[in-house]
């Protein structure tokens, strides 16, 4: 992109004002050091360091999984160890787990990755009524090292992404998900997760209990927890970013400020309606989706095969059975899931 005020063009792998930095140079990495250690300074546990495949150039490359990007990484992360304590580095890699798993290096590059192709197929398995989805990609999952761990989900900030699955599959998640052709965007559906499930809370459990019982550690997205929608007449992704929903009051108890300058409307859909789906309610109803999940949470917690344990699948002659055992030392738990 051409900048009139530098007369020169600049490099940018996303939007034109998202600049690639030259971690070529030495000043550049120790400014970006000083700015992650300012926040961690100010409190904050961790950082998720977006598009991580993506961080150094070179000619006559797709700029992708470079060693140098590595080698960077492997510095950020001597940083953090060298100053702090339990803080983290996400890595944000849309690739197969066996690609994503250079970006644990020896446990001395990122903490914790998303394995992004485990979540399109938890959505496929339920709506299939088929546990194969899981079962193979879960086997295509690679070892670790001990000190790091994946990061699973079912929803984030982007589209429901469907990068990682077949032409066929995506046609397929389309029909399923996003049969409103408003919901698609680039390679993905812009819906939240109850939206995603027609607002059936059967259905958002029985996937809450699949992402809850798989190795890793689940980031649920702001709001899931309570059942919230989206606004699908917001542009790009925006549709899932609306304000946090904590009680009926002005703005949905999010800010104080005028309506107009919030950075995106509140959720005033019927059916997801922030003075009915909120914080608040949902603390007074001991039969809401927010104590369900505070209980399922909670008892994850309990046993530690579900934190750190092994995974060994079960055979059936049922499709629809998806039956594994976590292991951890001398404690095994059985989980049988009716898809």
């Amino acid at each position: 992109t051409w900048d009139p005020i530098a007369k020169a063009y600049y490099w940018h792998r996303f939007f034109s004002h998202q600049p690639d930095l030259n971690f070529d140079n030495p000043n550049v990495l120790k400014a970006v050091v000083r700015v992650m250690r300012f926040w961690f300074d100010m409190g904050v546990d961790g950082f998720r360091l977006d598009a991580i495949p993506y961080l150094c150039e070179r000619e006559g490359t797709s700029n992708e999984n470079l060693p140098e990007t590595h080698a960077v990484i492997r510095q950020i992360r001597a940083q953090v160890d060298a100053h702090y304590q339990n803080r983290l580095l996400l890595a944000e890699a849309n690739q197969w787990p066996e690609d994503v798993r250079e970006y644990f290096g020896d446990g001395d590059e990122c903490h914790m990755a998303y394995h992004f192709p485990l979540m399109p197929r938890i959505y496929m398995a339920i709506a299939q009524e088929d546990r194969h989805p899981v079962v193979e990609i879960m086997q295509q999952t690679p070892e670790i090292p001990e000190n790091c761990q994946w990061a699973i989900f079912l929803r984030n900030h982007d589209e429901l992404t469907l990068e990682m699955v077949t032409s066929k599959e995506r046609d397929y998640m389309y029909r399923m998900y996003a049969a409103d052709p408003r919901a698609r965007i680039n390679f993905g559906i812009r819906r939240r997760l109850a939206p995603l499930m027609e607002n059936d809370h059967e259905r958002i459990k029985l996937m809450n209990s699949i992402l809850l019982s798989m190795p890793g550690s689940p980031i649920i997205y702001y709001g899931d927890e309570i059942g919230m929608g989206d606004n699908i007449f917001l542009g790009d992704r925006n549709g899932v970013r609306t304000p946090m929903q904590w009680n009926a009051d002005r703005n949905a108890g999010f800010s104080m400020a005028n309506p107009q300058k919030l950075y995106l409307p509140i959720i005033i859909d019927p059916e997801y309606h922030y003075e009915s789906v909120n914080v608040e309610n949902s603390e007074r109803n001991q039969s809401s989706f927010l104590w369900w999940t505070k209980r399922i949470v909670s008892m994850r917690k309990r046993f530690k095969p579900f934190g750190r344990g092994d995974m060994e699948f079960l055979p059936s002659d049922n499709p629809k059975v998806l039956a594994f055992i976590r292991k951890y030392r001398d404690e095994n738990m059985l989980v049988v899931i009716n898809l």
